[in-house]
């Protein structure tokens, strides 16, 4: 019996004709075989840090689109091997050190290499994601990523949840109001991050073709478990569908 052919991306109810579109830049930790033979030569406990990948994403994900029962895109491939949530020419592209951890396989990546990995990775994720965001005329797009609770060296991060957004605030500001109404969450904005970066995934799917869109960041020791992943999908689509009627009101 063969494996299965490496896919650089997954789409998960593609058939469904919601307006919702979830997606999952960092969903996987997965080197593909083409690259350094599948390891870019770092212990496992790296590779299962967020800096490969974003812990408890791809379950919140896979969650969230089946209780709005619309699609999601998944990457799968792991953000060292090549960032999904980058723009082009964003010279964290291709990362060579990240909180702490010099990555072996990438210190040597020259230009060839990066262009290699974008056009086998980068590209068909981007491709699949804008096919699925084509595929209604008013697609609303909900980004789901997770944050670690502290970087190293760094302050102790004390929101269980962040809503990232730039120009476009349709969507981000209505759920905000709903989310601070939920009496147990500590909620971010704009944090742990600032706004989207020029020619990131929301930005290129979203803004530059006025697509409603937020970008919603979880604490991953809070999504750690498929049972704690399945909670926070199932929370949040409910306060999602509320956001989206009180943002077309």
């Amino acid at each position: 019996m063969t494996d299965q052919p490496y896919v650089p991306f997954h789409v998960h109810g593609s058939e469904r004709s919601s307006r919702w579109l979830v997606t999952c830049d960092h969903a996987a930790n997965t080197v593909p075989p083409c690259v350094g033979g599948g390891s870019l030569g770092l212990p496992d406990t790296d590779m299962n840090r967020h800096i490969a990948y974003d812990i408890g994403a791809a379950g919140m994900t896979l969650a969230l689109a089946d209780a709005l029962n619309a699609p999601a895109v998944l990457s799968n491939f792991s953000r060292m091997v090549i960032d999904p949530n980058r723009g082009l020419n964003d010279p964290t592209l291709l990362m060579k050190l990240y909180d702490g951890s010099v990555i072996p396989v990438n210190r040597t990546a020259d230009a060839a290499e990066k262009a290699r990995r974008v056009d086998a990775f980068y590209a068909p994720y981007h491709n699949a994601y804008a096919d699925l965001a084509a595929q209604q005329d008013d697609t609303v797009i909900v980004a789901l990523h997770s944050f670690t609770p502290q970087l190293k060296g760094r302050p102790h991060r004390p929101w269980h949840i962040g809503l990232l957004y730039a120009s476009d605030t349709r969507l981000a500001m209505p759920l905000l109001d709903l989310l601070r109404d939920e009496s147990d969450l500590c909620v971010g904005d704009n944090e742990p991050y600032v706004g989207h970066l020029p020619g990131d995934a929301v930005d290129r799917h979203a803004l530059q073709t006025g697509r409603a869109n937020v970008l919603i960041e979880v604490r991953n020791d809070l999504i750690e478990t498929p049972a704690q992943q399945l909670a926070w999908g199932q929370r949040l689509a409910p306060i999602l569908t509320h956001a989206l009627e009180k943002m077309d009101a």
